[in-house]
């Protein structure tokens, strides 16, 4: 059964690696022990952990002529005249941040992201973590920060630790590839997250401001 599931994952890897051209010098070897999770939207899975009714996006929005500034979801502070993008909105609605900046996707093309993460543990107690991420805005700035669960509030750190080796640029295609190591073993507490910039920039051990420059993305829970 090892060797199968193994094998699987080898093979799950190197398909993702053929659809992302370019980046297939990248090798497709991973340890018996590693774990392949597939992402989800951030927007699916806050939906179902809150029970939101409709299914929405926390940190991204739609124009609304009329609607008053508000406070929604996660405490985001939105301008008057827009409100939360619902799962349901028709996916050529175009997006934009909390302050009504433009985001310049559509809401089809912001919930199309996909990918896989593959965790690997390392002897020393740390998990390699690589990132396959198609669908993303092509020439994007993202990074990858790690949910903390068990925290109250939920708290987010760097995936790398330090905030110095966790993000990256998606290339013409929106396709990108990222391999950083988590000082500890991703467990069920926990969760690897896709955080997108609008501002065009990383912020280091910070996601940036939420629903204004910093969006959750994607997100993979063990």
């Amino acid at each position: 059964m090892n060797a199968q599931k193994n094998l699987k994952l080898k093979r799950t890897v190197a398909a993702c690696l053929v659809g992302l051209g370019g980046l297939t010098a990248m090798a497709a070897h991973a340890a018996s022990d590693s774990r392949a999770l597939d992402f989800e939207t951030h927007a699916a899975f806050f939906s179902s952990e809150t029970h939101q009714k409709p299914p929405l996006d926390p940190q991204v929005f739609v124009a609304a002529p009329g609607a008053p500034a508000a406070l929604g979801p996660q405490n985001i502070k939105r301008s008057a005249g827009l409100r939360n993008a619902l799962i349901m909105d028709a996916p050529s609605s175009p997006i934009m941040s909390a302050s009504g900046q433009p985001l310049d996707m559509s809401l089809g093309a912001w919930l199309g992201a996909k990918g896989q993460v593959i965790l690997t543990p390392q002897p020393d107690g740390r998990e390699k973590v690589t990132v396959i991420l198609s669908g993303l805005k092509p020439h994007g700035h993202y990074s990858l920060f790690e949910n903390h669960f068990e925290q109250k509030p939920i708290g987010f750190t760097p995936l790398d630790g330090n905030g110095t080796d966790n993000d990256t640029v998606a290339d013409a295609e929106g396709k990108a590839i990222l391999s950083t190591v988590s000082p500890t073993t991703i467990t069920h507490d926990n969760a690897v997250l896709v955080v997108y910039h609008s501002d065009g920039k990383t912020h280091g051990k910070m996601r940036g401001e939420i629903g204004v420059n910093a969006h959750h993305q994607l997100i993979a829970r063990p």
